[in-house]
């Protein structure tokens, strides 16, 4: 039909939800509840200028709830919204609101508008064609994934060998430069923190910051704006396309950190931007003895009801489109433990893992658990995620922060260096589903933790109220920055003595990035409002930062190179590993318990792997001795290990890059360990008889 506007409008596809250029027209489809209260949903057109007069509205056809039209001649280029006719009642859940131009669920890009505000946006048609080439998904197993999590802007936006008008851009990050910093480190996976579209808090906005970090989704399929070069009217995602066949050419796998637990509209006396306009009662969940009041365990002011099938489609249809369209390798999902609640608990069997267990495209790609939400007795599942899974580990953290600030137990320890079959080993799942980390965005850099007791958030706005209260820090004598090269010494030794330990521990390594450079927030430990160089990664050029890098990319390169650091299944103890007290003795019961005891060694058996490692390269068959000494005062041991065996020392945490001294230790000699250090060891496997 034509309506009076003389627009051509033909019924679409209902089962294509967004909007689908066909290279004669386009197809809207659209999920809005609005005809079960007696409401319509019609589309709005609108020209290059945004503005309220360059608009032409027509109407959809429907189908059950599904609103859908398609438009001859419309196509890329093209901005684009949906406005909902219906009855606004809170009581009911229900806040339809005819004056607002919707954003789409499903657009596959969102620009600003011209003259409105920060949060003003619309949707945009795009051309999805993309020449891929023989692009592949590098596919590597999780025992050989090192993880780096970096933020898109952060890690070009001040990066003198990518070119300005590239910098803090998806194409920034594809940058030859950043690449091959990404190459030298060794990782085999960027984790980046949340690319999709969206929007910065109105409180962040009264006090003049903007979201940096970027988990206040709005667009669950579109390319964020913001980090692209090219435009925000389409060719955003040509960039972000552009930028993973760049990263997968060099080996490396693209892991997005997505947010699907909430979105950007806030609480519910927010504005309706899109979700909340267009069914409110079926994206939000809501309080059962108040409807009008959502049911928050994100600490956002709502969460997504996973538990409907549409939300659930959303997520899904979501989470497909970035792995088919824009080719990444998998996702770490925030506060995952919100999307599997079912009447309120987090329910193991709900619907959202049974469908990405069985779906074909997505059980093939990492997934990895944010694994608790908030505000609710059931909100912490570390552990309970089920087969498939990977689970960011925080008692990792914890743990292995403790022991190095003299706290703790080693025994804690030692469960942690062997992957964790205390918290995953009840899961049909292996060391594997640990992703092991020290450091995060959330949370203060290595560099800071070492050099601050306490978080400095005042440029936040908030008082220092906010962000983490305790971060289990040290400062080793002085607050803050300091020129005394003693403390300096030893806040760089803890550093690397971090880094070695998470690299030589089993499970999955994820690195915080530019944490290989030194990183410092100046001690804020919730800089998610800092876009500014708070945040962003210094590659200003120094002797330590050098140092640091070299380190990292030693000890990288030491556990891909070992299989004996990346068993696919749980240390038994049965000739596997060995656990020792400084006297080259087996550890006693009484040395476990001993809360004093700062120092612990660990003999790795080599398994004769005879495959290629993650670098194609035959791996090294070698037993591994792993000495660790937390104590400032050194420690005199006996070189435990099998007789007659003799050790080559090949990484060491006194050194400002990790080179050991390579004279060999032979088992059962004399050695002196300094305090706070770590030394790492390597002895070939006997020839068999």
């Amino acid at each position: 039909m034509t309506n009076e506007v003389g627009v051509v409008v033909l019924p679409g596809d209902p089962q294509r939800l967004g909007a689908w250029w066909d290279g004669e027209g386009t197809n809207f489809a659209v999920f809005s509840s609005a005809g079960a209260y007696g409401g319509s949903v019609s589309l709005v057109l609108i020209g290059d200028d945004g503005g309220p007069g360059a608009t032409t509205e027509v109407p959809m056809f429907a189908e059950t709830d599904i609103w859908h039209a398609r438009i001859p001649g419309v196509g890329p280029g093209q901005r684009y919204g949906f406005r909902a006719t219906g009855p606004h009642d809170p009581a009911r859940a229900l806040r339809f609101d005819p004056g607002v131009v919707l954003l789409d669920p499903y657009a596959m890009a969102m620009t600003p508008v011209r003259s409105g505000g920060p949060r003003d946006l619309i949707s945009v048609v795009v051309d999805s064609s993309f020449d891929w080439g023989d692009d592949a998904p590098p596919r590597r197993p999780w025992a050989d994934t090192v993880l780096y999590e970096t933020h898109v802007k952060g890690i070009s936006a001040r990066h003198p060998g990518v070119p300005e008008p590239l910098r803090g851009t998806f194409a920034g990050l594809a940058h030859p430069a950043i690449v091959d910093h990404l190459l030298d480190l060794g990782v085999t996976a960027v984790e980046l923190m949340p690319v999709q579209q969206f929007l910065t808090e109105p409180f962040l906005l009264d006090r003049g910051l903007r979201n940096y970090w970027g988990y206040s989704t709005i667009g669950f399929f579109a390319p964020h704006g913001g980090y692209s070069a090219s435009g925000t009217a389409g060719p955003q995602v040509t960039e972000f396309k552009t930028m993973v066949a760049t990263l997968h050419a060099a080996g490396l796998e693209v892991v997005l950190d997505v947010v699907y637990n909430h979105t950007a509209e806030g609480g519910p006396d927010g504005p309706a931007l899109s979700f909340r306009g267009l069914a409110d009662e079926v994206y939000y969940r809501h309080r059962d003895d108040d409807p009008s009041r959502y049911a928050d365990t994100t600490g956002t002011g709502n969460s997504v009801a996973t538990d409907r099938p549409e939300p659930l489609r959303l997520v899904l249809d979501s989470l497909r489109y970035w792995v088919t369209e824009m080719h990444v390798d998998g996702f770490r999902f925030d506060l995952a433990a919100a999307l599997a609640r079912n009447h309120g608990y987090v329910d193991r069997l709900s619907a959202f893992f049974d469908l990405l267990y069985q779906d074909p495209v997505l059980n093939r790609v990492k997934l990895i658990a944010e694994p608790w939400d908030i505000d609710a007795p059931d909100s912490y599942q570390v552990g309970r995620f089920p087969a498939g899974w990977a689970e960011w580990n925080d008692r990792y953290r914890d743990e292995v922060r403790d022991f190095w600030r003299g706290r703790g137990s080693v025994g804690d320890l030692a469960d942690r260096l062997a992957g964790s079959s205390d918290i995953y080993g009840s899961t049909r799942r292996g060391p594997d589903a640990s992703v092991n980390f020290v450091v995060a965005h959330d949370g203060m850099t290595l560099a800071d933790l070492v050099a601050y007791e306490g978080k400095h958030n005042e440029a936040n706005g908030e008082g220092n109220r906010d962000g983490t209260s305790n971060d289990r820090s040290a400062n080793y004598g002085v607050e803050g920055p300091t020129d005394d090269p003693a403390i300096r010494a030893v806040r760089a030794r803890q550093q690397r003595n971090m880094l070695a330990t998470l690299l030589v521990s089993q499970g999955v390594s994820m690195i915080a990035g530019g944490d290989e450079l030194g990183r410092t927030q100046g001690g804020n430990n919730n800089a998610y409002c800092q876009d500014n160089p708070i945040s962003w990664y210094d590659w200003a050029p120094s002797e330590a930062a050098a140092a640091l890098t070299d380190f990292v990319s030693r000890a990288v390169r030491l556990q891909l190179a070992h299989p004996a650091l990346r068993r696919r299944t749980f240390l038994t103890g049965d000739g596997d590993a060995v656990w020792y007290d400084r006297s080259g003795n087996s550890m006693t019961e009484e040395r476990w318990e001993d809360l004093g005891n700062r120092y612990l060694a660990l003999v790795l058996a080599g398994d004769r792997a005879d495959r290629l490692g993650p670098d194609g390269q035959p791996e090294a068959d070698d037993d591994v001795l792993v000495v660790l000494n937390a104590a400032e005062q050194p420690a005199d041991l006996v070189v435990p290990g099998r007789p007659e065996a003799t050790w080559t020392p090949v990484l060491d945490t006194r050194t400002p890059d990790g080179a050991a001294d390579p004279t060999p230790l032979p088992v059962g000699t004399n050695y002196t360990l300094e305090g706070r250090s770590l030394l790492i060891a390597i002895s070939p496997l006997p020839l068999s008889p």
